[in-house]
């Protein structure tokens, strides 16, 4: 059983507006559509190098 957002956010003393609501579920929504192709990734696919380099900061 999942809790919904407006329980949650009831249980923290937290009354939003119907409308507000709508807007907060949908943002949750994206975000776990997000997360959800984060977690689809190849992780060798997201690797990132740094250099550092001395004095390097004037450097374009």
């Amino acid at each position: 059983m999942s809790i919904s957002v407006k329980e949650v956010l009831a249980q923290k003393g937290i009354h939003p507006t119907d409308e507000h609501l709508e807007k907060i579920e949908a943002k949750w929504a994206e975000i776990q559509q997000l997360k959800q192709g984060l977690e689809n990734m190849n992780l060798n696919d997201a690797d990132i190098a740094l250099r550092n380099i001395p004095g390097g900061d004037h450097i374009v």
